[in-house]
């Protein structure tokens, strides 16, 4: 089997396990990687990740233009965005996952530090996390505003619409996205009752150690 071959199959596993596990529902989300030659596949446009076929998948080239498979989603400037700004990054995974989601539209949320650093996997996983505004889905000034992070961060949760993830492979993207998503549904699980977070100290030891996401 090519690499090709076999990323495509792993795309397609790994978006039916975000589907399987209610990550994700209908025709929403998406997903896509990076192959070793700088060609892009994407999950094609309006499809269920639970119901993929390796072979349709939507085949562009480094510069985003659609070559092969089926009409990419419309968020692939979104993805692009997070490649051109993160050079090691090799896959990218965008959700409406509820919790995530839910989050975003709380009015307090740090838009600089989106996620509370409740756990040291969040750290190590995903970072820390921006918060950017609501746009209307493909709007490419949703990429212009993940550019706009100069690549500082590989995670930002978008306003009422959801959480997007670049990661150094499919596998770390998907594991960082979950990562993301379980604490956002330990933050609202909660609020209001005074949770610790990580202090700055015990967040330095954890870097130090493991390294973070967003570096």
């Amino acid at each position: 089997m090519s690499d090709e071959a076999r990323l495509r199959d792993d795309l397609c596993y790994w978006s039916r396990s975000l589907f399987d596990r209610g990550l994700t529902g209908g025709g929403s989300g998406n997903i896509s990687l990076r192959l070793p030659d700088g060609r892009i596949l994407a999950t094609p446009t309006g499809v269920s990740l639970g119901r993929l076929d390796p072979e349709r998948l939507s085949l562009l080239d480094a510069d985003g233009r659609h070559i092969g498979g089926d009409r990419p989603t419309k968020e692939i400037p979104l993805h692009l965005a997070f490649y051109q700004t993160r050079p090691g990054t090799g896959a990218v995974v965008h959700l409406h996952a509820t919790h995530a989601t839910a989050w975003s539209m709380l009015p307090d949320i740090d838009p600089d530090d989106a996620i509370p650093p409740l756990t040291p996997y969040l750290i190590m996983r995903v970072g820390r996390v921006a918060l950017l505004p609501f746009f209307v889905p493909g709007d490419t000034a949703m990429a212009d505003a993940v550019r706009g992070l100069d690549g500082r961060r590989a995670a930002a949760l978008l306003i009422n619409h959801g959480p997007v993830v670049a990661g150094s492979s499919l596998e770390a993207a998907v594991f960082a996205m979950e990562e993301l998503e379980e604490t956002a549904r330990l933050a609202l699980i909660t609020r209001g009752m005074g949770a610790r977070t990580l202090s700055a100290e015990q967040i330095a030891q954890v870097i130090a150690r493991h390294g973070s996401a967003s570096d």
